[in-house]
């Protein structure tokens, strides 16, 4: 029996998914309060914030990226993967910090929506 069409892997696989749902707005707030210390670190206007402090937002989002797809949340795992790239920008070539927070804080308002939607708008 294919592994798609087998009713004990279709309800493991519908557990997993809500379990990772349930896991989104937690994780939404921890990507807000690493927003919130990136810009308490950041010195200046438009000036990047702290190493330590952009190391966190990424590994947020990295992670998002790297799971919400395969379960289920494509869309937000395909935003939290575009904003990941934002960030290592500003972390690895010092590109600039200031568009970045606008973009964290349309995903999380977008997140706190509909997460598991299929449009990011």
């Amino acid at each position: 029996m294919n592994a798609s069409t087998d009713p004990d892997f279709r309800a493991r696989l519908a557990a997993l998914n809500a379990k990772f749902a349930a896991t989104v707005p937690g994780t939404m707030e921890k990507i807000a309060q690493a927003l919130a210390a990136c810009r308490a670190s950041a010195s200046a206007e438009g000036a990047a914030p702290s190493a330590a402090a952009l190391h966190q937002l990424h590994e947020l989002l990295h992670g998002v990226a790297g799971s919400a797809g395969t379960f289920g949340f494509a869309t937000l795992g395909q935003e939290a993967r575009r904003i990941e790239q934002q960030v290592r920008t500003v972390m690895k070539e010092g590109a600039d910090w200031e568009p970045v927070p606008a973009q964290v804080d349309r995903l999380l308002a977008w997140a706190a929506r509909d997460a598991s939607a299929t449009e990011f708008d």
